[in-house]
């Protein structure tokens, strides 16, 4: 059953959030402000959800807000990158409910505040962030747990944050010190599940907190990797070195890709990726479709980054 809470403060990507709700996953602050970056609040949508049943997309996104409703569970109202309003159902889970919070809901603020979000995870290594993209289920959070077992750093897991500086230089903004992870990934590290929260009943998938292997400041973005699942012998890599492909790359795996054209971003996201392309390194790791290989992976990674800065 879905619980109300007294307001709580709390920190992530960079911005200070009030909420309705608890957030176990954020880093929480001591004092509430009256005017913080980001609300998280409780309001009624019946309209708003009443107008989505006759699309069969079931989201509106229009230049200054974006609404979807998930059955069962509420309707998500998110306006001009400071306020999310959530109208939740009798039964709704509060598990689910800040999972679409913190993913759907926090890249649409991102997006709102022009701001380039990417799904996947990064890492710190000798002071510089690296991006690991991809589709879902292709390792990304498992590859930076493996780092972090080899003592480096998470910036961020799920969404990546980037901001470009005057002299187009990529930033990673830490999000909240969190990984999720698959029960097959907490085996292959020998962690384990009972340890850590299932992100909801029944699920297989774990919240697993990184307090001490977390980054809590912005750092540059020196490399992006992609990883791919195909059916191969080897893990194996290869530099990405033509524009387009980048371009590419970046479209297929910023978050939530299909709120650009609708919010009025398509060109402001072509510029900015155009910008991020010229001054990153990209790779696309290629990983066997039914092999366990993300040590090997791993070891790729450092050998490019080594030879990177050569």
């Amino acid at each position: 059953m879905f619980q109300t809470k007294t307001n709580d403060a709390y920190t992530a990507f960079g911005y200070s959030i009030q909420s309705v709700i608890p957030f176990p996953e954020l880093r929480k602050t001591s004092s509430l402000s009256d005017t913080p970056d980001i609300s998280i609040r409780y309001g009624d949508l019946t309209h708003k959800r009443t107008e989505l049943m006759k699309s069969p997309k079931k989201i509106s996104v229009g230049k200054d807000e974006v609404v979807f409703h998930i059955p069962h569970q509420a309707t998500f109202s998110v306006e001009k990158g400071t306020t999310i309003t959530i109208s939740p159902e009798q039964d709704a889970d509060v598990d689910i409910i800040r999972l679409y919070v913190l993913g759907t809901c926090m890249g649409a603020i991102l997006f709102q505040r022009k701001i380039l979000p990417l799904h996947g995870s990064a890492v710190v290594i000798d002071g510089k962030a690296y991006a690991f993209v991809g589709h879902s289920g292709h390792g990304k959070s498992t590859l930076a747990s493996a780092f972090l077992q080899q003592g480096y750093r998470l910036i961020t897991d799920d969404v990546i944050a980037l901001t470009l500086d005057d002299c187009n230089n990529p930033f990673v903004t830490p999000s909240y010190p969190q990984q999720k992870l698959w029960q097959e990934s907490l085996d292959a590290f020998g962690m384990n599940s009972k340890l850590y929260r299932p992100l909801f009943d029944r699920e297989t998938k774990f919240a697993v907190p990184v307090h001490s292997y977390f980054s809590e400041n912005a750092v540059p973005l020196a490399g992006v990797f992609e990883l791919v699942k195909m059916d191969c012998q080897h893990a194996e890599i290869r530099a990405v070195t033509k524009n387009l492909e980048r371009l590419s790359l970046l479209y297929r795996h910023t978050y939530r890709n299909y709120i650009l054209s609708e919010g009025g971003l398509t060109a402001w996201h072509f510029e900015t990726t155009t910008r991020l392309s010229a001054n990153v390194s990209f790779y696309q790791l290629r990983r066997p479709v039914h092999e366990q290989t993300v040590n090997q992976l791993a070891d790729i990674v450092l050998d490019a980054i080594k030879d990177s800065c050569e």
